[in-house]
């Protein structure tokens, strides 16, 4: 088993391939595989099933019938990042099977053991992260045909690679969210270049560079305005939004999960959240936007789930000379506008966002508490009604964001 991380820092402006970045996808790693080697074969037999047998109730007899694999004969980080997309998947949908009330305080040595060496070469946590949900999971139906640069092939050539319950709407969420990342790359190319100018003196550059950072925030948040064509609020939250539930100040599991033959004390990981994007926090730190104290600790560790050198990128975005002050002092003011419209298009994405969440799980619970209170049916499990996948009080969460985004503007 074997994984190339080379994170060693190198000059500005930065060279996005050192940091596992993709000048034609950004941080979506390109092309991913979909197969692993036959003596894997166990694992993708049960990822590829595991709609139906979630649904069925039988996931978790599958699990404990699974050999356990040694993890040696994975070669590269394609096929690493593979088998941790099927071995998260698998996690999820064998925690979460009978739904908040049964989840069990045990990941089987079987799944554990093998789950935890693949995380431990990829660096990244033994749970489903965005990094597999949305990153590592597309696929193209042709290999030659569209690329996922646009909103056009959504339901003609892009799928995912693994599934859990949800059909469709899944499948939107997962897609939706993947053109938002591809909407990010020429932002994500700006940063070098903008971070270029700014130690070179080039206004021009700079400016050219923030207008375009600009476009592709905008362009982020016409991608994420189709999640209303493909994704349904009640399968959202009834069905979808438990299988990317932690356990990580989750009540539904407050002990933790043991990882049998991992570590005898159950360990605590938060579930996939947009806070573990890096295009936001690689945005933040170019723009110089200063979170609170609270919700900035939390972001903080949403770094934890993200790929390593994706992490490594965003330090060294925070470590490079400060575009902010540099605008400032340079009394350009087309540059202070280029910058404003910047911070203006990421407060107006943030906002947006709290305009899909209110939707998809503040409306679609008060509906789901009415129809079962017109049936006379007790109450749910509640658990996750006030609070984001990743474990934060969502609504405050985001409102404090989007709020210290706006403060990021710069004055005349």
């Amino acid at each position: 088993m074997e994984a190339s991380e080379d994170t060693e820092e190198p000059p500005l402006p930065l060279a996005l391939a050192r940091f596992q970045v993709s000048e034609e996808f950004g941080f979506l790693l390109p092309d991913p595989l979909t197969e692993l080697p036959e003596p894997y074969s166990p694992w993708m037999d049960i990822a590829h099933e595991l709609p139906q047998l979630i649904m069925s109730h039988q996931l978790r007899s599958r699990v404990h019938q699974m050999p356990q694999l040694s993890t040696q004969h994975l070669r590269g980080r394609e096929q690493l990042h593979l088998a941790h997309l099927a071995l998260s998947f698998i996690t999820m949908g064998y925690i979460w099977q009978e739904g908040e009330e049964g989840t069990v305080q045990v990941l089987p040595r079987n799944l554990a053991v093998p789950y935890w060496e693949v995380s431990q070469a990829l660096g990244l946590p033994p749970i489903l992260s965005h990094a597999d949900f949305v990153l590592a999971n597309w696929r193209r139906k042709d290999p030659h045909g569209y690329h996922p640069q646009s909103l056009a092939p959504l339901c003609r050539n892009l799928d995912t690679i693994i599934t859990l319950p949800g059909g469709e709407s899944l499948r939107g969420f997962i897609l939706v969210t993947l053109l938002v990342e591809k909407a990010a790359v020429p932002g994500i190319k700006a940063i070098s270049q903008a971070l270029g100018a700014v130690l070179q003196g080039d206004g021009d550059t700079l400016h050219r560079a923030l207008e375009e950072l600009a476009g592709a925030i905008e362009a982020m948040s016409t991608a994420l305005r189709r999640m209303h064509d493909y994704v349904d609020p009640e399968v959202f939250y009834s069905v979808i939004r438990i299988f990317l539930s932690g356990w990580k100040d989750n009540p539904a599991m407050p002990h933790g999960l043991v990882y049998e033959g991992v570590s005898p004390e159950p360990l605590a990981f938060s579930g996939g959240s947009a806070a573990q994007s890096t295009v936001l926090h690689a945005f933040d730190e170019l723009l110089g936007i200063c979170h609170r104290q609270d919700t900035a600790a939390f972001l903080h560790r949403m770094r934890d789930y993200m790929p390593p050198a994706h992490r490594a990128f965003v330090e060294r975005i925070r470590g490079a000379a400060s575009l902010k002050q540099h605008v400032l002092c340079s009394g350009d003011a087309r540059l202070r506008l280029a910058f404003n419209r910047c911070v203006s298009a990421l407060t107006d994405f943030r906002s947006y966002h709290i305009t899909i969440v209110t939707k998809y799980i503040a409306t679609a619970a008060a509906k789901a508490r009415a129809r079962r209170a017109e049936a006379g049916a007790r109450p749910a499990p509640s658990a996750l009604e006030d609070k984001g996948t990743g474990g934060s009080h969502i609504f405050t969460f985001l409102k404090s964001i989007r709020d210290t985004t706006r403060e990021g503007m710069l004055s005349a």
